[in-house]
């Protein structure tokens, strides 16, 4: 009863800071860039307190050492909406990748156009990945980092879907190093989960991968295998090999 409880005042909260500052953010279009993440950067603060003080979520960061001092590719695994906040708190001001609908939804989307996230219509196809490459190194050249999810779409803990290479594509065409993460989020705010649940969340960072000399295949397979590794560490019980290896030992 605790965590719906928590869910119930969590959701109220969370709506009172997110349609103000939404509304602000994009009253802010006149001011500078820096000046509109500044606004995201408080509304952060309060959201990542409300996860912690109400939910009982918190985190934990391995590998911090691995975050590159210039202007990355976050290539990152994504199970709920959590990480599209929680990585806002660990690295410097970022863009996401996003579907261009998301703009549409009133104060976040509008708040999401402000600061010039990477918008895309997945239909496009080939049209689609060259719109993260020109408007991804236009933001990467301006000191501004990059989030990408190779999977797409939020996937289930034990879930996978297969990595796409416009991430990889970015890093080539930009030069800038590629950062892998891998994090369980999922286990406690599940997607489309009304109740969340108390919990440390890890977020694990890889080392960041150079692209010079490599094709973004072979940058999608470096960081994939890293991605899937690191998983199977901070979240065996949802790992497919853990769970053949716990079959076979029932069986046996």
């Amino acid at each position: 009863m605790i965590p719906v409880i928590r869910s119930v005042v969590y959701l109220i909260l969370a709506t009172l800071i997110t349609a103000p500052f939404g509304f602000l953010v994009t009253l802010a279009v006149v001011l500078p860039m820096r000046a509109r993440f500044w606004l995201i950067s408080v509304w952060r603060a309060g959201f990542m307190a409300i996860c912690r003080y109400v939910l009982g979520l918190h985190y934990r960061v391995v590998g911090r050492e691995n975050i590159p001092s210039s202007p990355s590719i976050i290539f990152s695994k994504h199970q709920s909406a959590w990480e599209t906040v929680g990585l806002q708190a660990i690295f410097p001001d970022q863009v996401f990748v996003l579907k261009k609908s998301l703009l549409m939804i009133p104060f976040l989307g509008w708040a999401f156009a402000a600061v010039k996230m990477i918008s895309i219509d997945r239909k496009a196809g080939k049209d689609a990945l060259r719109q993260v490459i020109d408007q991804g190194c236009e933001r990467l050249k301006a000191g501004y980092w990059v989030v990408i999810f190779p999977e797409g779409t939020r996937v289930a803990p034990g879930e996978k879907r297969r990595f796409k290479t416009g991430g990889a594509h970015l890093a080539v065409a930009s030069g800038a190093l590629l950062v892998p993460v891998a994090h369980n989020a999922g286990e406690f705010w599940a997607r489309n989960a009304f109740v969340k649940n108390p919990g440390v969340i890890t977020v694990s960072i890889g080392p960041a991968i150079d692209p010079a000399g490599r094709t973004a295949d072979e940058i999608t397979a470096i960081a994939e295998q890293w991605i899937d590794s690191e998983m199977c560490r901070i979240s065996p019980k949802h790992c497919p090999q853990a769970t053949t290896t716990t079959a076979s030992a029932t069986a046996s």
